[in-house]
């Protein structure tokens, strides 16, 4: 490394943000760049450690541990360390088609398997990473890419979420033609209506990087659901493959008494229908604006969900979570290389607290049933504390606490519990092979379906994950894809 010392002379430092009291006005990014001087010291703490688990990309315990893409992560602290930006960037491109959406959105697994996080706080990895992507859009670095000769093999890719992308950017640079249908009036997927503005800038930030898609072949065709605007019969005849990339996007509902009633909302629908408004300028979504809030779910849907409400002008906002509190330190049972299972404030929550003066999570807690007014519209919530006990099978299930009932006052309901597969449709239409829980059935690694040149990446075949593994398996699908076409790939 430039500086082995770098990790006993500087402490880890993040850049400012915009205060919670003021970004909750608008819905601008409210992150704000270090000084190229400050990220150099930063990167100068990343380690000459010997073996990099931030950059390994293995499971352990069913989560990620180090970057999923294998991001050389070493290699580009080193590269900013010396001023050598624009090296570095190519370092980055190596191994991420998008670094400017996970240097943003990523919950950053590399941070959690860092070598200098086992005993100080890890490197800053994920703001070095999305300071050399914004420093390359700043500068020019990154212009369209044509490749220099096609093939002549034409690939339609379903869905323009992040595997989508991905796995049509790689397949455009191997010469073929690639189509990209998405059923949404605008490509993104998950990038573009999944996540709000103020956590990914939808102009300045995800049109950018299609657009130079565009400009570099790849055709979007929007406003189009494969299985019922066109059939999808039509592709397997006049393309040489087909990539499904469709996400997992069919949400876990709630049927408890009461789930009728009008004001109930899946998160999804709540934040895709803002996102829109706010890219059309309208006011034509699900608002929060004076209304009681209940937030069922955790994780980073939650969240968002949390951070819209505040910016609609909510009256108050409540998180439940059925799960305990995570400890403020690694239990033992959750050791490093593991992601860290600890309690922090995302920024939904720093903005409920800075507003109402409390994180809004209640913890080990769930609804029991809707209660609604005379007009069929819900006006609260009923909710009971939960213990963790194990069943006869060995599970861990929970069982209700008597004496712990509480009403919640509520006009909006939002369900942000996860999601339980992709969507069946279209699958059932094509007649792939599903696995027990409903996903694509190909495996990882080689993406092949049952349909001989049918492809499937992403949520839709490994279930709700992160989108870094989308991009993952995005990159990977696109390899297979072109070796099956080819013979032979050179695509990484």
């Amino acid at each position: 490394m430039g500086k082995p010392t770098g990790f006993l002379e500087y402490l880890r430092e993040l850049p400012s943000e915009v205060a919670p009291s003021d970004r909750i006005r608008n819905w601008d990014e409210f992150h704000i760049h270090f000084p190229e001087e400050k990220l150099k010291n930063q990167a100068a703490r990343c380690m000459d450690c010997g073996t990099p688990f931030c950059h390994t990309g293995s499971v352990i315990s069913g989560m990620a541990s180090g970057c999923p893409i294998n991001n050389l992560i070493p290699e580009f602290n080193d590269l900013v360390y010396r001023g050598l930006w624009r090296e570095a960037l190519d370092r980055l491109h190596k191994t991420n088609n998008f670094p400017e959406f996970t240097g943003r959105v990523c919950p950053a697994p590399c941070e959690g398997s860092c070598v200098l996080g086992i005993n100080n706080p890890p490197v800053t990895i994920k703001n070095i990473e999305c300071s050399i992507i914004d420093k390359g859009w700043e500068e020019g670095w990154i212009t369209p890419q044509v490749p220099a000769k096609r093939t002549g093999k034409k690939v339609a890719v379903i869905g323009s979420g992040p595997a989508g992308l991905a796995a049509a950017a790689q397949l455009n640079q191997a010469g073929h033609e690639v189509t990209v249908y998405e059923r949404a009036d605008r490509p993104g997927g998950l990038l573009m209506y999944g996540i709000p503005n103020m956590k990914l800038d939808k102009e300045e930030v995800v049109l950018r990087r299609l657009q130079v898609l565009e400009a570099e072949g790849i055709k979007f065709v929007c406003n189009t659901e494969i299985g019922k605007d066109l059939p999808a019969e039509q592709l397997l005849k006049e393309f040489d493959s087909v990539i499904l990339c469709t996400g997992a996007t069919k949400p876990r509902d709630l049927p408890i008494e009461g789930r009728d009633l009008k004001g109930i909302y899946f998160a999804m629908d709540f934040l895709t229908a803002n996102t829109k408004a706010v890219l059309d300028k309208t006011n034509d979504c699900i608002s929060a604006q004076g209304k009681d809030v209940v937030i069922i779910g955790g994780g980073d849907t939650g969240t968002d969900c949390v951070g819209t409400s505040i910016r609609h002008g909510c009256h108050s906002v409540t998180q439940i979570e059925i799960m305990p509190q995570p400890p403020l330190e690694r239990a033992a049972n959750n050791p490093w290389p593991e992601w860290p299972k600890v309690y922090k404030m995302d920024y939904g929550q720093e903005e409920a607290a800075a507003k109402f003066g409390a994180d809004p999570r209640v913890y080990t807690t769930t609804a029991t049933k809707f209660e609604g007014d005379d007009n069929g519209h819900v006006k609260a919530v009923h909710t009971v504390e939960v213990e963790w006990q194990k069943d006869d099978q060995g599970r861990f299930i929970p069982k209700p606490i008597p004496g712990t009932e509480k009403v919640v006052p509520t006009q909006l309901v939002l369900l942000a519990m996860g999601f339980l597969g992709p969507e069946q449709p279209l699958l059932d239409s094509l007649g792939v092979e599903k696995d027990p829980r409903g996903n694509v059935k190909a495996e990882y690694d080689q993406y092949q379906t049952s349909i001989p040149g049918v492809f499937a990446a992403g949520d839709c075949r490994r279930g709700q994950s992160l989108v870094v593994w989308a991009f993952n398996e995005g990159r990977g699908v696109a390899r297979e894809c072109d070796r099956h076409l080819m013979g032979v790939t050179e695509l990484p």
